[in-house]
């Protein structure tokens, strides 16, 4: 197939990519390179995938609206995978024009270019966050989720909405990913994985927020692509069973989907660590800090659907997880 993967250079983008040309589709990868991180990073992600037959690349900004138009009508791809955004929770209380800019405004140029160039179907990443202030645990697709915690996860829940509304008006199959916590090679440096081993290297305090009683789902990246790309050839469809009298948030009339793709192991971050400090041979100092404005305290991810649908379930070990991400630090940084 022709597909065409937003955020190509970035964390999930980039490994997503390599599994899809390794399996013969053709790939077009666009990203805008923006340095909300080292663009460095992004830079050898893409070089990585340069050269690889079957691949393309274009430096396009989602908000282009010209530029995303022409960009559809010159690729006419059959799928869209959008894993280009804004990320981060804590930035989006700084810089809240750039998540309505790429998450907002990005997204809708991207359901207009699917609408209007025949695409089979689009498949985004949504997030862990959208749930917010919710506390039953293992969060559910099939829960409520209208009281997210951040402008970042606003913006995923405004997501699922429009894709949503694109499903219903014109027939557009659409499969929203709520991501869990991604870590692994390549990953980002804004994360905690990075941000920690870092410092541990440096011999720096790492700074452990809600005095270490948080708890995450972390999911490694490469459960993450492979669900991504089961998820990617099954179109979505309409649930018959659907009643407006008893509103499926997960699902609907319309060929709508969404799924929770996470380890379904809650992880304490206190664990994380001391895997992290047994890999580096370092025992890390640690700042104790209060909760986060934005943050929640606990992700649980209930993967029955996912499991349902495309016989899938991540299961990568933290251990065995945090181990591949401290070898490919160690290479790419040379320590």
């Amino acid at each position: 197939m022709k597909i065409l993967v937003t955020g190509a250079a970035g964390f999930i983008g980039s490994h997503l990519t390599q599994r899809l040309l390794a399996r013969g589709d053709e790939v077009v990868g666009i990203d805008n390179l923006n340095d909300y991180y080292d663009v460095r990073l992004k830079e050898a992600r893409l070089a990585r995938l340069t050269g690889r037959a079957g691949f393309s690349f274009q430096k396009v900004e989602l908000a282009d609206r010209a530029g995303m138009e022409a960009l559809f009508r010159s690729v006419r791809p059959q799928r869209v995978v959008n894993l280009a955004a804004q990320a981060g929770v804590r930035y989006s209380l700084q810089n809240p024009h750039a998540y309505v800019d790429s998450n907002l405004v990005g997204f809708v140029n991207i359901l207009e270019g699917c609408r209007h160039n025949g695409v089979e179907h689009l498949v985004y990443a949504s997030s862990s966050s959208v749930y917010g202030a919710n506390t039953t645990m293992p969060f559910s697709v099939h829960q409520n989720v209208d009281h997210p915690l951040s402008l970042y996860a606003a913006t995923k829940k405004a997501n699922e909405l429009m894709a949503h509304t694109y499903s219903h008006l014109f027939a557009l199959p659409t499969t929203g990913l709520r991501f869990f916590t991604v870590y692994g090679p390549w990953g980002r440096p804004d994360m905690a994985l990075f941000l920690f081993t870092k410092a541990i290297l440096e011999g720096r305090p790492i700074d452990v927020f809600n005095e270490g009683c948080m708890r995450r789902d972390f999911t490694y990246v490469d459960d993450i692509v492979e669900g991504v790309i089961r998820v990617t050839d099954r179109v979505a469809t309409a649930n018959p069973e659907w009643d407006g009298a008893r509103p499926d948030p997960g699902t609907g009339r319309a060929p709508y989907r969404l799924y929770n793709i996470g380890n379904n192991n809650p992880v304490e971050l206190m664990h994380l660590i001391r895997c992290l400090e047994s890999e580096l041979g370092r025992t890390a100092e640690k700042r104790m800090l209060p909760m986060q404005p934005g943050d929640v305290p606990a992700t649980y991810a209930d993967v029955d659907d996912l499991v349902r649908d495309v016989g899938f379930k991540p299961a990568t070990s933290i251990e065995d997880g945090v181990r591949h991400f401290v070898a490919w630090y160690r290479g790419y940084h040379g320590v």
